[in-house]
């Protein structure tokens, strides 16, 4: 019985230790976003080859399903970086150094400014004011009876 428990358990930790070196199916991070290696698209592609940073070998990987991308897009935009003259669109044409130019432009000048805002009027509340402040108004007496249909004025 103890020799059947110490092999299950050696073919468990064998069959662990020889899983790496199998292929990986390359599914994209972002869709849209193609998955380039060595120029080969290999979005939903078989990756076989022992590389990545774990390992201490690099070894040229194989991509079975992958596209091959143009490291040159056949685009119809026109990048002059590229030192290509367009395929169509706009003539350039250089005018001639000893041509007429034209008036120059008048001057013109603008300028910003910010401040704050100002502030506030002084009121004519004493620094010190007293302890009681009497409004100024009618001196009236009110009438400080509840008003119904009992307490009208006659």
């Amino acid at each position: 019985m103890r020799i059947g428990v110490t092999l299950a358990i050696l073919m468990a930790t064998t069959s662990a230790a020889l899983a790496g070196g199998g292929f990986e199916i390359v599914i994209p991070g972002r869709v849209g976003v193609p998955v380039i290696i060595n120029g080969v698209d290999a979005s939903y592609a078989v990756v076989e080859g022992d590389w990545g940073l774990g390992k201490g070998t690099h070894v040229q990987p194989t991509i079975y399903g992958g596209r091959y991308i143009d490291p040159v897009p056949k685009v119809g935009h026109y990048y002059p970086s590229a030192g290509r003259i367009p395929g169509y669109g706009r003539l350039e044409i250089e005018p001639p150094a000893n041509r007429r130019l034209p008036q120059p432009a008048e001057s013109y000048h603008q300028s910003w400014s910010a401040q704050s805002a100002p502030l506030p009027a002084q009121s004519n509340v004493p620094v010190d004011p007293p302890e009681i402040i009497y409004a100024p108004g009618d001196n009236r007496r009110r009438d400080l009876r509840p008003r119904g249909p009992q307490n009208l004025p006659r």
